[in-house]
């Protein structure tokens, strides 16, 4: 959405023609020169980041360093370092009429969970549609990012980018960072003793493409996340015998909702929102679980967790409970160390003869190309509303999609990049850095407070809450 100022609020610049009778009224905002946007990151952010640069009059430059668009959701059999890499099996977990940006639906004949091509399909289109690809220059990486000698006054940046080893110095009025959150694998090594004196084969789940290359072997998958759980279903279908080992157990919800909807419709509604702030946590937790424990006992699968379902992020998958009671899925406590051979778990037992260990243990998060402007602790990072830095003297840089929301990815981008360029073009202001500070600890607080203590439970927002809060700081209503 753009908008136009006109009427009193519009500058006239009166410009003399050669003679004293004729002259010509322009609007001085037609007459300024646009203001340039630099946007690391092709994926879906990066995309909609595009659009939004020049449904508000702006000259997006997204840097791309792979060759192609999509980020995250672009399977490779050789993924470039720094970049979350899918498997070729992955199925979105968000449902297509929760994940489509708002001025572009997904055709009805896609399916209501996309398989990861027709993501890249809905993406290409999208990005053809708006004609967004003459604004990316594909293999390009951002080296460094700087404020300007005089960014106190201008806002603007220094931006360094390498292509085909050739370096290259910009000046851009503002960033915008789509990098998202699944950079750098994280493998906690350093906590499974033993693990140097393993004789099989151990990878992140990054590394994994396809069941195929663990037949007839004992595998043990360490984690109980999206991945995780994907993983140890996929594999049970050719390995000799996967074991899934979990710390905490994990709540498991499924795609398919009441009469056969989507879950994420079902769950992201209104009428949820609004029950949510009047009944108490306890109670919610107290309902939800009872549900999901209709559909199988946790207790009985091994699964269940000592923490409530609000204190974690779900795990999304069908399947796993069909695995676990055909014996292809056996569940383990966390693994206590390693020996040449074999796994001890924290409950005492033993599994010999192990062949492969998939850490599906997530990702963390860093802008290198950033280090003076921002700090990461401990996949922790200090943004006002997950999006601007609080501390600058101009609201010029800010984060797109760097959330873990219980809900669709996409369509938050795209309320962020619509409040982000509207703050660019001085639209929407920000509040003081005090007031910044106090809305960033808050939440920082109500994190700890909600979620059991994880990498991943940085960056939580709910859908609808949050998707309410970014729109009325554009001053838009969603329905």
């Amino acid at each position: 959405m753009s908008m136009v100022s006109t009427g009193k609020d519009a500058s006239i610049t009166l410009f003399a023609g050669p003679s004293q009778d004729s002259c010509l009224f322009f609007p001085r905002q037609l007459t300024m020169a646009k203001k340039r946007v630099a946007i690391i990151g092709g994926g879906s952010s990066g995309l909609c980041a595009i659009k939004s640069c020049l449904d508000e009059g702006m000259e997006p430059v997204c840097f791309e360093r792979t060759n192609d668009i999509g980020g995250l959701w672009r399977y490779e059999e050789n993924p470039e370092e720094g970049r979350a890499s899918i498997y070729k099996s992955v199925i979105i977990n968000t449902s297509k009429e929760m994940m489509c940006f708002s001025d572009f639906p997904i055709p009805d004949d896609f399916p209501n969970y996309m398989h990861n091509s027709k993501i890249m399909e809905y993406f290409r289109t999208y990005a053809k549609h708006f004609d967004l690809l003459n604004y990316v220059r594909f293999k390009t990486s951002v080296c460094h990012v700087t404020r300007r000698p005089d960014f106190s006054t201008t806002g603007q940046w220094d931006v360094v980018t390498e292509t085909d080893g050739k370096q290259e110095s910009s000046i851009f009025d503002g960033i915008l960072v789509c990098s998202g959150h699944h950079t750098y694998a994280h493998l906690p090594l350093h906590t499974f003793p033993g693990i140097e004196k393993f004789r099989g084969r151990y990878l992140h789940s990054r590394e994994y493409k396809n069941p195929q290359e663990f037949s007839d072997k004992r595998v043990i998958v360490i984690g109980i996340g999206n991945s995780g759980g994907d993983l140890a279903v996929e594999i049970s279908h050719t390995a000799k015998q996967v074991f899934l080992s979990t710390r905490r157990g994990a709540w498991i919800l499924n795609r398919v909702g009441d009469e056969g909807y989507p879950m994420d419709i079902v769950l992201s509604t209104r009428l949820n929102a609004v029950l949510n702030k009047f009944l108490t946590t306890s109670m919610v937790n107290k309902w939800a679980e009872k549900r999901l424990n209709a559909r199988f006992n946790h207790s009985h699968y091994g699964l269940q967790p000592t923490h409530r379902i609000l204190n974690q992020h779900p795990t999304v998958n069908d399947d796993l409970p069909n695995r676990i009671i055909s014996g292809r899925v056996l569940v383990k406590p966390n693994v206590r160390e390693f020996t040449e051979t074999a796994a001890i778990f924290e409950d005492g037992t033993k599994e010999d003869n192990i062949d492969a260990v998939v850490f599906a243990t997530g990702y963390s998060f860093s802008f290198p190309f950033l280090e003076s402007c921002v700090e990461v602790v401990n996949n922790q990072i200090s943004l006002y509303k997950f999006v601007f830095p609080p501390h600058l003297e101009k609201p010029t840089l800010a984060f797109i999609g760097l959330v873990q929301p219980l809900g669709a990815i996409m369509p938050i981008s795209e309320l962020q990049c619509r409040w982000a360029t509207r703050v660019f073009k001085g639209l929407n202001s920000l509040p003081s850095m005090s007031d910044m500070m106090a809305d960033i600890t808050q939440k920082k607080e109500e994190m700890v407070k909600r979620y059991v203590k994880s990498p991943r439970h940085t960056i939580q927002v709910d859908f609808v809450q949050y998707m309410d809060e970014i729109a009325s700081l554009t001053g838009m209503t969603l329905i």
